[in-house]
């Protein structure tokens, strides 16, 4: 990126050295003509300094031929260096990006072990219940636990693209 900018700093600079020459070359060569000369004779007298400095018309042509195609370079390296400056952002996104995905992918692992050890914990809460269950309702009348039909606990699960949470009963 810093080479291509180097060099439309060169192109640049090569156009106004051309610029400068161009000006001197067109000083040297300007037309005096008086105030009250008719457009005729304006035009006769263009006409006969060109005829007269047929070589310098050329190399002003040349010049004006060479700034034209050191500007379209300049165009052409400007394009490189605005794709080259996007492409870079890209990369520097799907960089950040995939350092997230990572960091999300411990998150989400940690809570499937969490889930996991809590759906364990939910069973042996409701083996005890079960176990105690005959004899509570024997002293007190009422279940000792309920609900055990609606726990569930989070999961996070892929698909490789989209990530998803969903509850699994327990």
């Amino acid at each position: 990126m810093e080479q291509t900018q180097a060099e439309i700093a060169a192109l640049n600079s090569q156009i106004q050295i051309l610029l400068e020459e161009r000006a001197a070359l067109t000083k040297k060569n300007n037309v005096i003509s008086g105030e009250n000369d008719s457009p005729q004779a304006m035009v006769e007298a263009y006409r006969r300094q060109a005829r007269e400095n047929a070589q310098l018309s050329v190399e002003l042509q040349g010049i004006d031929a060479a700034i034209a195609a050191l500007e379209g370079k300049i165009k052409q390296k400007q394009g490189k260096l605005v794709r080259s400056q996007v492409a870079s952002k890209e990369l520097i996104q799907q960089q950040q990006l995939e350092e997230a995905k990572e960091v999300a992918q411990v998150h989400a692992e940690r809570i499937n072990q969490l889930a996991s050890e809590l759906a364990a914990e939910v069973r042996f809460l409701k083996a005890c219940a079960n176990q105690l269950s005959p004899m509570y309702w024997q002293i007190y009348y009422k279940p000792f636990i309920t609900g055990f039909k609606t726990i569930s606990v989070p999961y996070v699960r892929s698909d490789g693209e989209v990530w998803t949470i969903v509850n699994r009963i327990v």
